[in-house]
């Protein structure tokens, strides 16, 4: 009986390809595009490679790949790239980790928090430079920034990385509270949250009900200075309303890991603000994260190769 073969695209540990070798040939790619391959060319490649099996990270799984004879298709993460409807059509079995790195995500948060608050990348940016003492003005003046000790955050979304979230923020003397209409300890409403929170730091999950309800209203109800955090989707504001927020100094900063697209055009009036730290989806970017991950896609693929039920999501549509 032929074996299976496998086109893996995204970067994995040694231990993981070998494991992967056991029960299948391995098709790598020496180039990807950074933003992943597009359905068509995903296709091409894979009629190239004649793999029945596909582990990705974000490159297009639709109309064009589906179509193709395939068994399985591992996502490193949430298959928020791939067709569930068509390959459910299709018969094509779609893996997926089930849960985000919460430490990591909570981590880059606080991470975002004290670069915004302490404005640590616009000081590093001077002391490269040697402009720390332009205009005369002592740098510890210029860049005065916030205690966070005694400060209220308010944490809208209480799931994994919420309260992985919390803990952290009540460790450095931070008051908490909470929005999430479906957890119980979370007693505030969102307004009544904006209305008390220095920090707002976003941690629901991108659906049709929660895409861009960060506008205008939000920013405007949050209190005068207050810090926005978003580690989750960009999708969850609305980004002009943004940065009308910070212009006006109605915000005093925001901190985002996170673009439509992955991809913020580097002449968007966000990326000329002072205020404002931005990272691209570093959220879960640790090597800890990626050998996990890795290593829960591998063992599972291997598990439905050897006729085995994974015991990971199998996802479907919505």
């Amino acid at each position: 009986m032929r074996r299976p073969r496998a086109l893996v695209l995204p970067a994995l540990p040694q231990a993981a390809l070998a494991r992967l070798g056991e029960v299948a040939d391995l098709a790598e790619v020496s180039a990807r595009p950074s933003l992943g391959f597009s359905d068509e060319q995903l296709a091409d490649l894979i009629v190239e490679t004649g793999a029945t099996v596909l582990i990705t990270d974000g490159d297009e799984v639709r109309g064009s790949v589906l179509a193709l004879p395939l068994d399985v298709v591992a996502s490193m993460g949430a298959p928020t790239n791939v067709d569930l409807t068509l390959a459910a059509e299709r018969g094509v079995i779609v893996l997926h980790t089930e849960h985000r790195d919460a430490d990591a995500v909570a981590e880059l948060t606080l991470a975002l928090l004290f670069a915004v608050s302490r404005n640590i990348v616009t000081a590093d940016r001077e002391v490269r430079r040697g402009r720390v003492y332009r205009g005369r003005i002592p740098p510890a003046q210029r860049h005065r920034g916030r205690r966070l000790s005694g400060l209220t955050v308010g944490i809208v979304g209480l799931g994994r990385v919420g309260r992985a979230v919390r803990w952290r923020c009540e460790g450095l003397g931070m008051r908490v509270i909470a929005c999430d209409p479906y957890v119980g300890e979370a007693t505030y409403s969102l307004r009544e949250l904006l209305a008390e929170a220095d920090v707002v730091s976003l941690h629901v999950p991108l659906t049709p009900e929660t895409r861009g309800f960060f506008g205008d209203a939000e920013f405007a109800a949050m209190r005068p200075g207050a810090v926005y955090l978003n580690t989750a989707r960009g999708a969850l504001h609305d980004l002009s309303a943004l940065v009308d927020a910070l212009r006006s100094g109605r915000l005093g900063g925001a901190g985002l890991d996170h673009f439509e697209g992955e991809w913020l055009d580097p002449t968007h009036p966000l990326a000329r603000l002072s205020n404002v730290v931005l990272t691209p989806h570093l959220g879960e970017a640790t090597g800890e994260s990626r050998e996990r991950h890795a290593e829960t896609v591998v063992e599972h693929v291997a598990r439905l190769l050897r006729g085995e039920p994974a015991v990971i999501p199998v996802a479907g549509p919505a």
